[in-house]
């Protein structure tokens, strides 16, 4: 898979070492195994390397492993106790470049908080990655994107990085392109996607994977428009009556399944 991405010109090579999953016994990574392959996978391809960190203890083994960007998951961001560990960890470490992803739930308080404790352990190279917020139920998306919170976010850090993620948002590798175009409409940094050289054998998140070939297109058709974004901007706007179409739909069509039982 690294191979075929630094073909196709990606220079970030992003995997997860420690995978925390939402149920015990599925697969949760390979550990500080992996590292090794990461190191490989720099000195073969000459790609940064990029994986999660939740402890201090992943934080500890990264940076031995020289890790080139390190990124907070949605489940850690969301628990200060555990930011502050790794804020702690990282202190000393001010050149490396730390991406937080927005909490499981839809609080921008407690993102800003995430990024605030690494900000405070001296990190200067910070970004956030927007990978949608967990609803209960069955919907279009595996994470609905609220897209008004990053949003807001962008408005309140202006010179924050901004990240989207849009097989975690997505779930579903059709819906990878659509996200990623819908992401630089509003005026996003940059795209971290999913890919594996044959996505239907992953072992985590399979059905959102891509092939790097597959990644590549979907990047290159991508249009990056020059124009200044605002929040008060009209793609912005159309989006968020886009996602409350999509509520008023979905909650629609669970009252006529009710109203059927």
């Amino acid at each position: 898979t690294a191979i075929n991405l630094a073909n196709n010109g990606i220079k970030y090579f992003r995997a997860g070492i420690w995978k925390p999953r939402t149920k015990p016994g599925g697969f949760e990574g390979v550990g500080v195994e992996g590292l090794a392959w990461m190191k490989r996978v720099k000195e073969e391809t000459g790609m940064y390397t990029c994986t999660e960190v939740a402890t201090k203890a992943h934080v500890e083994a990264a940076l031995e492993a020289d890790i080139d960007i390190l990124w907070i998951g949605a489940r850690t961001s969301a628990n200060p106790f555990a930011m502050q560990e790794i804020a702690d960890a990282l202190v000393g470490h001010e050149d490396k470049i730390v991406l937080v992803k927005n909490p499981v739930n839809p609080d921008i308080e407690l993102w800003i908080g995430a990024l605030q404790r690494i900000y405070n352990a001296g990190i200067r190279k910070l970004g956030a990655i927007h990978r949608g917020f967990s609803a209960y139920g069955k919907h279009l998306y595996r994470n609905r994107p609220q897209w008004h919170i990053p949003i807001e976010l962008r408005r309140r850090m202006p010179q924050l990085p901004i990240i989207c993620d849009p097989s975690h948002i997505g779930g579903k590798r059709e819906l990878v392109a659509p996200l990623c175009q819908q992401a630089m409409d509003l005026g996003f940094d940059g795209i971290i996607a999913e890919s594996h050289c044959n996505p239907d054998a992953a072992w985590s998140d399979a059905s959102q994977q891509v092939t790097p070939d597959i990644l590549s297109y979907i990047l290159n058709l991508l249009v990056i428009r020059k124009e200044k974004h605002t929040t008060e901007s009209l793609s912005e706007l159309r989006s968020q009556i886009d996602e409350c179409d999509n509520s008023l739909i979905e909650m629609l069509a669970k009252r006529m399944r009710v109203c059927r039982e």
